[in-house]
C-alpha cells in the first residue's frame, strides 16, 4: 500500500526544480528582467521538461530524459517545441 512517504523524494526533486526555477532560471526566475523574449531555444524550457519529466516518470527515469535534453541543448542543436513524451 502506497504512503506519504513513498512520495516524499518525488516531491522534494519536484520541489527543488521549482526553487530553481524560481531563483536561478533565466526563463523563469529573478534574471527574467534581462532576458524579456526569454534565453531557453526549447519549448517547454529545459527546467519545465525536467519538472514534466519527473512528475511523468518518476525520478529516476524522468531525471534520465531530463539530463538528456539538457546534453541535448548546445549550439549545434536546433531547438523549438519539445514537449515530454
Amino acid at each position: 500500500m502506497p504512503t506519504t512517504l513513498n512520495y516524499l523524494p518525488h516531491l522534494l526533486v519536484l520541489k527543488l526544480i521549482r526553487i530553481y526555477q524560481k531563483t536561478l532560471s533565466f526563463d523563469h526566475g529573478l534574471v527574467k528582467i534581462f532576458f524579456p523574449n526569454g534565453y531557453c531555444k526549447y519549448r517547454p524550457t529545459c527546467s519545465q521538461y525536467a519538472y514534466q519529466s519527473v512528475e511523468k516518470y518518476g525520478i529516476i527515469k524522468g531525471g534520465l530524459i531530463a539530463a538528456w535534453r539538457v546534453l541535448r541543448c548546445n549550439p549545434f542543436s536546433g531547438g523549438g517545441h519539445d514537449p515530454v513524451k
